[in-house]
């Protein structure tokens, strides 16, 4: 099958991206280098072309009503201009995909809008799962500017570099907030806009931006001349493993529940409305899990990969979701699913690296934590 390209596929190419296969995307892993680009992020500003992500957008009336019978999370504690990070849910608890959903209340129309952002991977599955328990309503299911593209600007540096292109203020925007800019001297036409989030998958400060692609082709070379660092898949996996933000299908999938991934905080069993998943949810909450979604650090320098077993008393008791070489850590870090009796910090464990153990600690998570 012939993998698609992103409208910043050539601009990336000029600046030298080594371009691999993802979720069906021909997409750079890196340009400058994985260090590099992850330094930059995490001290200075860097972008990613994040334009494989599905964006859909959902309008019509009594909106979040119908969105309440598919999330844990209460989309009655968002307004306008808000969003939220959940999670979509079958009826075991397992995660269908970890999602954000933005509240635009009521755009041009009576008509109220919501955007959520899904994962490339899950953009086909996830739309279905939406047309299907949405089908009796009157909300109307499409993909939000399908032709446009969507960049991360991320790092301590971000506002005042975007603030500088886009001549916009952003410093008063609150993380997760969001708006849309129609009138700006970036846009290729009157009827063009850009749609800016303070959100991220970094864990440092930062915005994501989605606009036509002209526009957003204008704007990334204005973010190259103001010495911005193009950065690659390499890096924002190294940057969202730090700062312990899962990845849907290594660190949760369709067998993994909000609480046993850590992600207990996702759920509102407290309010009254019901939702797929939340019979199996309320009994996990009462009886506990069987295992748990922790972080690991490696004594040396053997580094944990996707899939490597972990051993407790010499015991097989779990697997590598995620693992890598922190650069701002400068260790070996890893994400693994245990049973829950030893899923606790200081826990001494062992993971099999190509036929060798390596000693190993359960630690709190995030490895690494912004001070916003």
């Amino acid at each position: 099958m012939k993998l698609l390209q992103t409208p910043l596929y050539k601009e990336c190419q000029e600046l030298g991206g080594k371009m691999v296969p993802f979720a069906n995307w021909e997409m750079p892993v890196s340009f400058s280098g994985l260090i590099k680009e992850h330094n930059a992020v995490r001290q200075n500003v860097g972008m990613f072309d994040i334009s494989h992500m599905g964006v859909v957008q959902l309008k019509g009336k009594n909106i979040k009503n119908a969105l309440q019978n598919l999330v844990p999370s209460d989309v009655f504690r968002i307004g306008p201009g808000e969003a939220c990070y959940t999670v979509l849910l079958k009826e075991n608890g397992g995660i269908q995909d970890d999602l954000i959903i933005y509240d635009q209340g009521s755009l041009d129309s009576k008509e109220e809008t919501i955007l959520i952002v899904i994962n490339a991977a899950r953009k086909e599955s996830d739309i279905e799962w939406l047309n299907l328990n949405l089908s009796k309503s009157d909300i109307k299911i499409s993909e939000f500017m399908p032709e446009g593209a969507l960049i991360a600007i991320q790092g301590p540096q971000s506002i005042s570099t975007l603030e500088n292109i886009l001549k916009e203020p952003l410093s008063d925007l609150p993380r997760f907030g969001h708006r849309t800019i129609r009138s700006n001297p970036n846009l290729i036409n009157s009827e063009d806009s850009i749609f800016i989030a303070r959100t991220g998958y970094t864990g440092e400060e930062g915005f994501e931006f989605l606009s036509s692609a002209d526009t957003a082709r204008s704007i990334w070379k204005k973010l190259i001349q103001a010495a911005v660092t193009p950065c690659g898949l390499g890096a924002r996996d190294t940057l969202r493993l730090e700062a312990s933000m899962h990845l849907y299908g290594n660190d949760i999938n369709l067998d993994t529940t909000p609480f046993e991934a850590g992600l207990g905080w996702l759920v509102h069993l407290e309010m009254p409305h019901d939702f797929i998943g939340r019979k199996a949810l309320e009994k996990q909450a009462k009886e506990g899990t069987r295992k748990k979604l922790v972080g690991i650090k490696l004594q040396n320098r053997g580094i944990a990969r996707k899939g490597y077993p972990v051993l407790y008393n010499e015991k097989n008791v779990g697997i590598v979701t995620s693992g890598t070489w922190s650069p701002t850590l400068k260790e070996p870090i890893a994400l693994a699913y245990i049973p829950s009796e030893i899923a606790k910090v200081n826990t001494q464990l062992e993971i099999e690296i190509r036929g060798k153990k390596h000693a190993a600690t359960v630690v709190k998570r995030p490895f690494y934590k912004k001070s916003f």
